[in-house]
């Protein structure tokens, strides 16, 4: 795609969702990290609804790296397997025994705790620390695809096109851009492209 379409459709994302931000609820870097963790395969409303009760009876790393992972597991159970709450007890250990009860704030460092992987890693990254990263989920990935502001056959590679195509001050904003759009408008099934405000320029619809 063209530059000037790219910032085109990036000009038009920023005056339709003036006010994109996660919709997951978190307050620190902790609560940032075990509440993406829990979006794995989950939703969003949903691990809002599991997390007020589970940072309440564990409101810092070093009590959830104290906890039974099947004393967690009844709090998250809505939110998927029993491996996560095992992977946010032993995450909350690594973090204490290793990072003297820091969450990390690099990829290598995040990576290595359990249960993280990229995309999970540039969520906390974006917004705990504020540190430039596009996370690339299935929405992100179905978006910047179809649209056309990228053209790649995994995530990894997703990721790095958008990083080579969207300035690096837009990069945290047009993650949660791309989502808003996808869950909006662009749906996986049945995209409303007559509603679409960046059908102008959609590599799906020019059928390129």
């Amino acid at each position: 795609m063209m530059k000037e379409d790219i910032l085109k459709i990036l000009r038009t994302f920023r005056e339709l969702y003036p006010d994109a931000k996660p919709e997951l609820h978190f307050s620190d870097p902790y609560e940032t990290l075990i509440a993406v963790m829990l979006s794995a395969q989950s939703t969003d409303v949903q691990v809002n609804k599991v997390t007020p009760v589970l940072f309440e009876k564990y409101p810092t790393v070093r009590a959830l790296a104290d906890a039974k992972a099947e004393d967690v597991f009844p709090i998250v159970r809505s939110c998927g397997f029993k491996s996560k709450a095992a992977n946010i007890v032993e995450a909350s250990r690594m973090i204490v025994r290793s990072y003297q009860g820091e969450v990390p704030d690099t990829m290598e460092e995040l990576t290595k705790l359990p249960g993280v992987g990229r995309k999970t890693a540039n969520v906390v990254l974006a917004n705990a620390f504020h540190i430039p990263a596009i996370a690339v989920d299935t929405h992100v990935f179905r978006v910047s695809n179809r649209i056309g502001l990228a053209d790649a056959k995994n995530v990894e590679q997703t990721e790095q096109q958008l990083m080579q195509a969207i300035p690096k001050e837009d990069w945290i904003v047009a993650h949660h851009w791309l989502i808003y759009h996808g869950r909006r408008v662009c749906h996986a099934r049945k995209p409303a492209c007559g509603a679409c405000a960046v059908a102008p320029y959609c590599k799906y619809l020019k059928g390129d």
